[in-house]
C-alpha cells in the first residue's frame, strides 16, 4: 500500500514537473528563498549595526508592509504585461534594494533612508511563489488532478523555502556576518529570479485584461482572503508563543528550530495532499483541513517543556499545507483567468498583514499573561477559521469557473 502511495504521488509530481522542466523548479525554489530570508535578515543586520532592537524591528515592519502593498501590484502588472518583463524588473530592483539596505546599515546612513530601502525590498518582491502557481494553473489547462498536483508540488517548495530561508540567514549571521545572508539573498533573487522570469513558460500578458480586466473581488474570493488572513494570524501568534515559551523553558536558542518544524511537517503534508482521491473535492478538503488546524492548535495550550512544544508545533504544521494549497486551488474558480496572478499575490499579502497583526496581539498577551498565552490566541484564530469554512465552503459556492471568465 505504501509503495503504491509513494509511486502514485511521485509519478504525479513527475508529470507536473515535466510541464516546465526541472531547471524551472530549481530556479523557482532558490528564487523564492530571499522572500523568506529578508525579514529576519533585515532584523539581524539593522539590530547588529545600530545596537537598537527597535530599529531592526522597524526595518522588518516596513519591509512587511511593502510586501503586502507591492504584492498585488506586481501581480496585476504581470497579468497585464506578462511575467517576463515584470518579473525581470522586480528581480533587479529587489536585488539592488537589498544591497542598498546592507550599504545603508554598514555606512550608518540616516535611518529614514534605511527604512526607504527596506520598504523598497518589500514593494519589489518578484512574487515567484504566486506567479509560479498561476503559471502551473495555466499549463495544467483545466486538468483538475494535474492542477491539484502542481499546486501541491509548489506548496511543498514554498514550505521548504519558508523553513530554509531563516535557517540560512541564522547560520551565516552566526558564522560570518549578518550582512552575508542578505547579500546571498540579493544574488539569489538577481540570478534565479531573472532565470525564472525569462523562461519560455512565463505567462504572457492578457490583452483582454487591459481592455476589461473583470471583477476580482467577489464573495467567494473575499472569504478566501479572510481564511488566509486567519491562517496568517495563527502564524504570528505561534511565532511569538514559541519564542517566549522556549525562553521560559530555559532554551531560547531552540525557538528557531522549533518554529522551523512547522514548515518541515507542512511540506510532508503537502506531498500527502497530492495523493488525496479526486472524490475529496476542494471545498471538502478545506473544511477537513480547517478542523485539523483547530485540533492541532489545542495541544499548544498544554505544553510545558521544549520537547512538548516541538511536538505540538510540528503537529500544527500538518494542517497548514493542505489549507494553503486548497485555498490557492479555489482561487482559480473564483477570479477571472486574466487576474489570477494578482489574486494569488493578494492572498499572500493577506497572510503577511494578518501575521504582523497576530504577532503584535500575541506579544501583548505574552507580556501580560505569560509565555504560553499567545497559543490561546492561536486556538481562537483556528476556531474562527473552522467556523468560517464550515459555514461558507460549499460546492455550490466554489463551482469551477466558466471558461473565458
Amino acid at each position: 500500500m505504501a509503495a503504491v502511495f509513494s509511486h502514485g504521488v511521485f509519478a504525479t509530481f513527475a508529470t507536473a514537473a515535466r510541464l516546465t522542466g526541472g531547471r524551472v523548479l530549481l530556479w523557482s525554489a532558490l528564487g523564492r528563498l530571499p522572500n523568506a530570508m529578508c525579514p529576519i535578515g533585515a532584523l539581524l543586520l539593522v539590530t547588529h549595526d545600530s545596537g537598537s532592537v527597535w530599529r531592526g524591528s522597524a526595518a522588518t515592519g516596513v519591509l512587511a508592509l511593502g510586501q503586502a502593498a507591492g504584492g498585488p501590484l506586481v501581480g496585476r502588472l504581470a497579468d497585464r504585461h506578462g511575467q517576463r518583463g515584470v518579473g525581470l524588473v522586480a528581480a533587479v530592483v529587489n536585488a539592488l534594494a537589498i544591497v542598498g539596505l546592507v550599504l545603508g546599515s554598514r555606512l550608518d546612513t540616516a535611518f529614514p533612508w534605511q527604512l526607504v530601502a527596506a520598504t523598497l525590498i518589500g514593494l519589489s518582491v518578484p512574487l515567484i511563489g504566486p506567479l509560479s502557481r498561476s503559471r502551473w494553473v495555466r499549463l495544467a489547462d483545466g486538468d483538475g488532478e494535474l492542477t491539484s498536483a502542481t499546486l501541491s508540488l509548489d506548496g511543498t517548495v514554498d514550505e521548504i523555502s519558508f523553513t530554509a530561508g531563516p535557517a540560512v540567514i541564522g547560520v551565516l549571521a552566526t558564522l560570518i556576518d549578518p550582512a552575508a545572508g542578505l547579500l546571498l539573498a540579493a544574488a539569489l533573487v538577481a540570478v534565479c529570479g531573472t532565470l525564472f522570469a525569462l523562461h519560455p513558460t512565463a505567462a504572457p500578458g492578457h490583452a483582454a485584461h487591459q481592455r476589461s480586466p473583470g471583477r476580482l473581488l467577489s464573495a467567494p474570493y473575499a472569504l478566501l482572503l479572510g481564511g488566509m488572513g486567519l491562517l496568517g494570524a495563527c502564524f504570528g501568534s505561534v511565532q511569538v508563543g514559541v519564542t517566549a515559551s522556549a525562553e521560559a523553558f530555559g532554551h531560547p536558542g531552540a525557538a528557531g528550530l522549533v518554529y522551523g518544524l512547522m514548515g518541515g511537517t507542512s511540506a510532508v503534508a503537502g506531498v500527502v495532499t497530492a495523493a488525496l482521491p479526486s472524490r475529496w473535492d476542494l471545498p471538502l478538503r478545506l473544511r477537513v483541513s480547517a478542523g485539523l488546524l483547530l485540533a492541532a492548535a489545542l495541544p499548544l495550550l498544554l505544553v510545558s517543556t521544549v520537547t512538548g512544544l516541538a511536538l505540538a508545533v510540528g503537529g500544527l504544521g500538518l494542517a497548514v499545507a493542505p489549507q494553503v494549497i486548497t485555498m490557492f486551488g479555489l482561487v482559480e474558480r473564483t477570479v477571472p483567468t486574466a487576474r489570477l496572478g494578482e489574486a494569488m499575490a493578494a492572498l499572500v499579502s493577506s497572510i503577511t498583514l494578518a501575521q504582523a497583526a497576530g504577532t503584535l496581539a500575541a506579544g501583548r498577551l505574552a507580556e501580560g499573561y505569560g509565555p504560553t498565552a499567545p497559543f490561546t490566541l492561536t486556538a481562537c484564530f483556528a476556531l474562527a477559521a473552522l467556523l468560517l469554512t464550515v459555514l461558507t465552503a460549499t460546492a455550490d459556492r466554489y463551482r469551477p469557473a466558466v471558461a473565458g471568465a
